[in-house]
């Protein structure tokens, strides 16, 4: 585990792709290259990591207004889009005894607007085109961030403003029921996967009653059902003030534009009291402590958890590479042993969770079925103590380091978002007091030497651990609230208010705001007749790269469901030359990422190369893709990992919803009836020759197309790809076929389908139908229409079942676009009690919408300024063009497609938007899921006055 992976979100919302069609595309015909630029390029060491830190710079200014708010501008002129990143210094550590969640709630209370800005703050950032936008609370901090177009930017200042300084007079004892509700749903939402109760054991034994750390983000359901009124607002006027926040504006604006306007906004809010954030020692346990936990798993997992110190201690650094060696990298001590040469186990895992004041080192190892647990918690150990005597070797702490510093410079290309350079100066700032923090810390990643790490290891690792076992069976009763467990209760005054509203603020234009500027894609052919298309973005010294092949999911046989993805996952475990050990260790000592992964449509092989290394990493993927070994012991090792990945996906909800649902919409026979994870039976009988025989009739040259974004020229990177690829032949075989056969006719009335999993304190809804919809034809319109009944926050869907009822985290319909077909599915979480009411306000949304009260003029208004609004925003970085010049070419768009989308959009009416989405989507034609606890939600979904099958699991 990567320290710069570990942002602990809780939420995430980011807007779709947008697709739509048009006229002349902005490409460029190049002949191939004459032979002499062919040549196999000299061979290339990798770039040192000092030298690769050097690359990592965010220069900034900062000043502090006379209330005490911090504020960092960075310049970034690449779009024109501003991330916007607010910190508060207060997170659930600071949480005192009665009033756990209180700071998750609050992040909450934050988006459902305020004295000047009344209703779903959503609604006010999708009118602007805001992308990257949400709010995540931590241990340690509260942020909210948005990039907005920059025209924008006063307007996105005044709304966090507004919730700054603006807020109580909004809190209605209605909005704050509404929300515990919510977060309650969020909370059962985590507790209901396999695993889920796991870390409030973990917190509750390695912290003492009363330390910062002894309880989670999310809370307690008794203390989130206390929560009053006066509660909350002492809680957000003893916290939110400005001299607890650092705001942080990154991207195309510059410090001097940007403080007349901060002070405009900010300047008026008073200084709150000072929030002396709490302090947290590092405990160490008496003793040795040993759990054995039961839940719904498929297999056994073995860990140890010990206390560390947090983010700002000297040890960070060395303790995270002393993860990563161990059992975080590919290439782990923990992989090579327990895995690959002993097979112990199926997966492994090692690395730090570092917070504020305190951190929490684990391992662990997932069972090998049939292996006893008490052997792997054994050689466990071993590892562990041995790791600790003898430390790890300068090449390991060289890969580690490298594989960290190549990670922060592919995330800093992003302004904004989770993790964009506003985040990296927030986190410095808020936690450290120094907005440079990132540039000393990933120094210290270059520096770092074994000696450091055994010595951390030493230090930490051998204190009193808790091990926890986590076993396959029943799990103890529930914790439900008491909007649940009671029913009735006093009556309160829903529009009883936190506080009085203070005087109005008038709520700033918008400016003007620039179109998306979509970088021209270049298309040429290799030597061996592959296209290669390619765009420049030189923001950050990577070049991202993708293999696509025309294969996917819908290239398995009925029969042979898994075969396609177990041939992706094999092509990275060793090539004729490299073991799957030694691949591992090339890729991190490169920096690089290469990653296989499909579609219903496409395979694909991805790389993310730092340029500096791209030579090298070219040709590791080319070994890998071109001279796979499928080596049997290798081959049986897989497929013992996925058989138990297949055996977890059938006990977690979701997974099994999906298992479920694509067969009965298509028919059991037909290419897109995929099986989530893939068929156990088919897996266990895969040959080393059908794996051999797929590669040979699909993952080819004549099957193959190259797609490039990257920050070198194109006459520096062809001739690369050129010598890789060029000459690659394609074998005698005959190309594999896709099989389609017509889908079942759309059902004329609705039918259930319940998966029994008991105990289940959610239930998972998802209800699909196949459409009459062309991905080819007017898609865009279908796409914009259902913005507004189940695309996005603001939907219809979402806003009633999570925003009105309380029922929900979030609920979500999309049409899903494929090359043959075109499903419209709803995914819905609902808490169980409320599983039938939920499949009946489903029915009634889609029924009114699809009948009498269809798009409004405000829906209209609000989708096309998002839809149009949002464009640069969304394709600010190298990966996001890669994708979507990948789906241009599988839709058959032109390469500019992405820049006539306003246009479009701005063409539709409210009747055509009604349409688009009538026509496809049939409200009598959708088969429904539950994936519930069928004692209590049956006799729900039999009131509904719907056929009810209740099968098992897939």
């Amino acid at each position: 585990m990567r320290l710069a992976d570990r942002r602990l979100s809780l939420l995430l919302a980011s807007a779709s792709l947008l697709a739509a069609c048009a006229s002349t595309p902005a490409v460029q015909t190049v002949a191939p290259p004459p032979a002499a630029v062919a040549a196999a390029p000299a061979p290339a060491e990798p770039v040192p990591v000092t030298s690769l830190v050097k690359e990592v710079t965010i220069p900034h200014e900062k000043f502090v207004l006379d209330n005490g708010l911090t504020v960092l501008v960075h310049e970034d002129r690449k779009a024109p889009v501003v991330g916007v990143s607010m910190w508060y210094n207060v997170g659930s550590k600071d949480e005192p005894k009665g009033e756990t969640g209180f700071a998750h709630l609050f992040e909450h209370l934050m988006f459902n607007g305020t004295e000047n800005l009344p209703g779903d703050y959503f609604t006010y950032l999708q009118q602007i085109g805001a992308t990257d936008l949400n709010g995540t609370t931590s241990f340690d901090r509260t942020n909210y961030f948005e990039t907005v177009p920059t025209g924008a930017l006063e307007r996105a200042l005044f709304m966090e403003s507004d919730r700054m300084g603006h807020l109580l007079g909004a809190v209605t004892q209605g909005v704050l029921d509404n929300q515990r509700g919510v977060v309650q749903n969020e909370k059962r939402q985590g507790d209901n996967r396999p695993g889920g109760l796991v870390f409030y054991k973990v917190l509750e034994t390695l912290f003492p009653v009363g330390h910062p750390y002894h309880h989670s983000t999310i809370g307690s359901m008794a203390d989130l059902d206390a929560a009053s009124l006066n509660s909350v607002a002492n809680w957000f006027r003893d916290k939110y003030g400005p001299n607890n926040a650092v705001l942080v504006l990154a991207g195309d604006i510059d410090a001097a534009t940007a403080r007349p306007l901060v002070e405009k906004y900010f300047g008026s809010i008073p200084r709150g009291p000072v929030n002396n954030v709490a302090q947290a020692a590092v405990p160490t346990l008496a003793a040795p402590q040993s759990v054995v936990m039961k839940d719904n798993v498929a297999t056994t997992s073995v860990s140890r958890y010990w206390p560390t110190p947090g983010l700002l201690d000297a040890q960070l650094v060395a303790l995270d590479v002393g993860g990563s060696v161990l059992g975080g990298l590919a290439s782990s001590r923990l992989d090579e042993v327990l895995v690959r040469n002993e097979k112990l186990a199926t997966q492994v895992s090692a690395g730090l969770y570092a917070f504020q004041r305190v951190g929490i080192f684990t391992v662990s190892a997932t069972v090998k079925p049939g292996i006893d647990p008490a052997v792997v918690e054994k050689r466990l150990d071993e590892l562990v103590a041995d790791f600790i005597a003898k430390g790890p070797s300068e090449d390991e702490v060289r890969r580690a380091s490298v594989t960290e510093v190549g990670g922060r410079i592919r995330g800093l290309e992003q302004v904004g978002g989770f993790g964009g350079k506003a985040v990296t100066l927030a986190e410095g700032q808020t936690f450290a007091g120094d907005s440079d923090w990132y540039a000393k810390n990933l120094a210290t990643y270059a520096s770092v030497t074994p000696t450091d790490i055994r010595q951390a290891m030493g230090q930490w690792l051998t204190k009193p651990a808790l091990a926890l076992r986590l076993e396959p069976g029943a799990r103890p009763p529930y914790e439900e609230a008491k909007s649940v467990t009671v029913k009735g209760g006093k009556k309160v005054n829903k529009n009883a208010r936190a506080a009085q509203p203070g005087p109005k603020r008038e709520l700033p234009p918008v400016g003007s705001l620039s179109a998306l500027d979509f970088p021209d894609v270049t298309i040429v052919r290799l030597s061996n007749g592959v296209e290669l298309q390619y765009a420049q973005r030189n923001a950050v010294p990577v070049t991202q790269l993708a293999l696509s092949f025309d294969a996917g999911d819908a290239a398995d046989a009925p029969n042979g469901r898994g075969l396609q993805s177990m041939v992706m996952s094999m092509l990275d475990e060793g090539t004729t030359t490299l073991s799957s050990q030694k691949v591992a260790e090339a890729e991190e000592r490169l920096g690089a990422s290469i990653e296989t992964g499909s579609s219903l449509d496409r395979s694909s092989v991805t790389l993310s190369a730092l340029s500096a290394n791209l030579t090298p990493s070219l040709a590791l993927l080319g070994d890998i893709i071109k001279n796979p070994a499928f080596d049997p012991a290798e081959l049986e090792r897989v497929r013992t990992q996925r058989l138990t990945a297949i055996a977890q996906i059938k006990k977690e909800p979701n997974g099994i919803a999906q298992r479920v649902l694509p067969a009965l919409l298509f028919g059991d026979n037909h290419p897109y009836a995929t099986l989530a994870g893939g068929d156990a039976a088919a897996t266990e009988r895969f040959t080393r020759d059908e794996l051999v025989g797929f590669k040979d009739a699909w993952l080819r040259p004549d099957r193959m197309k190259i797609f490039v974004v990257s920050d070198r020229p194109l006459a520096e990177i062809q001739p690369l790809i050129e010598a890789e690829f060029g000459k690659w032949a394609t074998p005698s075989v005959p190309a594999g076929i896709k099989q389609f056969t017509a889908p079942p006719a759309r059902p004329t009335h609705a039918r259930i389908v319940l998966v029994n999993r008991p105990d289940s304190p959610q239930s998972v809804i998802s209800g699909g139908q196949i459409t009459p919809a062309d991905p080819r034809n007017n898609i865009e319109a279908l796409q914009s229409a259902n913005d507004v009944l189940g695309g996005n926050f603001l939907s219809r869907i979402n806003m009633d079942l999570r925003e009105a009822r309380g029922w929900s985290y979030g609920v979500r319909g999309s049409a899903q676009l494929s090359e043959k077909a075109v499903p419209y599915v709803i995914n819905a979480p609902v808490q169980a009690d409320r599983t039938g009411d939920s499949i009946k306000a489903l029915n009634d949304d889609f029924a009114a919408f699809l009948g009498k009260k269809g798009v409004t003029g405000e829906e209209l208004s609000r989708t096309i300024a998002n839809r149009v609004n949002a464009l640069p925003g969304q394709y600010e970085t190298s990966g996001a063009v890669l994708s979507a010049m990948m789906s241009n070419d599988l839709f058959g768009r032109p390469t500019n497609y992405q820049e006539t989308l306003a246009a479009k959009y701005r063409s539709y009416t409210a009747a055509s938007l009604d349409q688009a989405i009538r026509g496809a989507i049939d409200p009598n034609g959708f088969i429904w899921v539950v994936v519930g606890d069928a004692a209590k939600v049956k006799p729900q979904l039999d009131k509904l006055g719907i056929p009810v099958e209740v099968i098992e699991a897939r």
